[in-house]
């Protein structure tokens, strides 16, 4: 990657992804390709942010649709790490990243260590790249603040962008795990982007989806934008949503107003 970059003098636009790509990684690229002069991306599915082994087995892996959408979307570039690269000494010895409260609440506690093995990645991902923007998706939403944590305290110079979220005709966030949901239960899905436009409560949400196929939830919560703390008086709000439908954990947010 540093070979193929090192005679460049264009800026450039960076889109990491674990594969599995959709509409909302083409949009990524489309911003990329609006505001940088050349636009990379990645795959790599990475080990250390899943905290269920099972999860990371069944992540959808689809490397040859991949490349082909990244050609058809006019990338660059794609960077294909093998976990030797990232983690040339070992996934057993990784930097700690003083994260702050981000990571005690939400995501961060139903999935401990997850973000710490994010900020491994990214951090290894943009020190291959060296990119002058950096693209993501706020449908995770909780990832993007931890990111731009990260680029804070290791003062690299790179430039977050966080895009709208991608969502199907139903509403539902476009997502690599939607893969895995069989035809009941995509229908099923939808019903998160239903309990939004209803501007339930975080209660009512829950059981609004418990009775439209959801297992479980993890938590629905409304938060502070900035600082993701939670808010108690409900409106204007980011409301957080983690739910399960069969073995498919679903993520979503939206600004309630």
């Amino acid at each position: 990657m540093r070979d193929w970059l090192a005679y460049r003098t264009e800026t450039i636009g960076f889109v990491p992804t674990m594969g599995a790509l959709h509409a909302g990684h083409v949009s990524l690229l489309g911003q990329s390709k609006k505001e940088a002069g050349i636009t990379i991306a990645s795959i790599y599915v990475n080990p250390v942010q899943f905290n269920d082994p099972d999860d990371f087995e069944q992540y959808p892996k689809t490397l040859e649709a991949d490349l082909k959408l990244l050609d058809e979307a006019g990338c660059d570039a794609v960077y294909l790490p093998s976990t030797t690269d990232i983690y040339p000494e070992g996934m057993g010895a990784l930097l700690h990243y003083d994260l702050g409260s981000l990571e005690n609440f939400w995501e961060g506690e139903h999935r401990p260590g997850h973000f710490q093995g994010v900020c491994a990645v990214v951090h290894r991902l943009l020190d291959a790249v060296s990119p002058h923007f950096l693209y993501m998706g706020l449908k995770d939403y909780q990832q993007v603040a931890v990111v731009r944590r990260l680029i804070a305290i290791t003062s690299l110079p790179v430039k977050l962008v966080g895009c709208p979220t991608i969502r199907d005709e139903d509403g539902l966030a476009l997502s690599s795990r939607n893969a895995r949901l069989n035809t009941a239960q995509r229908k099923q899905a939808g019903s998160i982007y239903e309990g939004f436009m209803r501007q339930l409560s975080p209660h009512e949400f829950e059981q609004f989806l418990l009775e439209h196929g959801f297992e479980k939830v993890d938590y629905i919560a409304c938060c502070d934008p900035l600082t993701l703390e939670p808010v108690y008086d409900h409106k204007p709000c980011l409301m957080l949503v983690a739910a399960w439908i069969g073995a498919v954990r679903l993520i979503d947010n939206y600004f309630i107003s």
